[in-house]
């Protein structure tokens, strides 16, 4: 049981995640990185977290120290990232749901970096979807859903040219719109003032929702998690409105999307923050 675990805001909650434990002696727990929606059965009691070297914050399962797929030991930067990652083991019952873990995963992907890729690397992989930008594709017909992109998406677009003082725009031609040198520039620079741990959470919201303008838009607090997933939806659940779907499905697929994308602008907030809780961040 972990008995110190701060509240985390109702849109950021049941995130999910791909992640397999594995025991490697009685002080320690490393894990294996896995694409399979592995089970095992609870093999602790208590979660913990403590305060280490250079401040850095270690989570304890009973009397194991977590450590990482690649064998390091698991830290996260601060306090209210350790009580985010230890909430998501103290929510495992009798089986451990390893894909329920997104935080721990964004967590591991941070310290191993796998792909060993620098800063510049993972900034620029993250800009090519803006040039693949959900937002900015756009359809000749049917005018409903002509009408719907532009009602719906136009906004947004707007919201970041003004932001950012950018040119983005949209095209409904296969190649898409062509975005000019001085926008990419000025997101690199923004992207740039994130540290590795952010940019980790930011790309990997930007996977998600496969649109670099959404994901600044919710990570900015101009949309919310449930607006952000619905728009990167919006054919799709056009042509559910117009053909029907299989329900279950249908909304397995929604309340997936909705989990992981508000893992990874939770961990993006939560990597940025101070060595310390933020109350205000971690209140309802």
């Amino acid at each position: 049981m972990f008995r110190s675990v701060a509240r985390i805001p109702t849109q950021f909650r049941n995130v999910l995640s791909v992640s397999k434990v594995c025991p490697r002696n009685q002080h320690s727990c490393g894990l294996k990185y896995s694409t399979a929606a592995a089970e095992r059965k609870k093999f602790y009691q208590d979660v913990s977290i403590s305060q280490g070297e250079g401040g850095l914050y270690e989570i304890n399962l009973d009397r194991r120290k977590l450590k990482t797929p690649g064998g390091k030991l698991f830290t996260v930067p601060n306090e209210a990232l350790a009580i985010a990652v230890a909430t998501e083991w103290d929510a495992q019952r009798d089986t451990l749901k390893f894909y329920t873990m997104h935080l721990t995963t964004l967590c591991n992907t941070a310290l191993d970096n796998p792909t060993q890729r620098n800063k510049e690397q993972m900034i620029n992989a993250a800009l090519k979807f803006l040039e693949t930008d959900t937002v900015c594709y756009r359809v000749d017909e049917p005018y409903g859903l002509v009408e719907l992109q532009r009602n719906e998406w136009d906004p947004v677009l707007h919201w970041i040219e003004n932001r950012y003082n950018v040119t983005i725009g949209s095209s409904s031609s296969i190649l898409g719109p062509e975005i000019p040198e001085a926008t990419k520039d000025t997101f690199q620079q923004h992207l740039n003032s994130y540290n590795i741990w952010s940019l980790t959470g930011l790309e990997y919201v930007i996977t998600q929702l496969k649109s670099v303008v959404l994901s600044l838009g919710m990570i900015d607090r101009h949309l919310s998690v449930e607006q952000a997933v619905l728009l990167s939806r919006l054919e799709e659940e056009y042509q559910i409105r117009s053909w029907g779907n299989v329900e279950w499905a249908h909304d397995y697929d929604m309340y997936e999307l909705r989990a992981r994308t508000a893992a990874g602008a939770l961990f993006v907030h939560l990597s940025s923050e101070s060595s310390t809780v933020k109350r205000k961040l971690l209140q309802d």
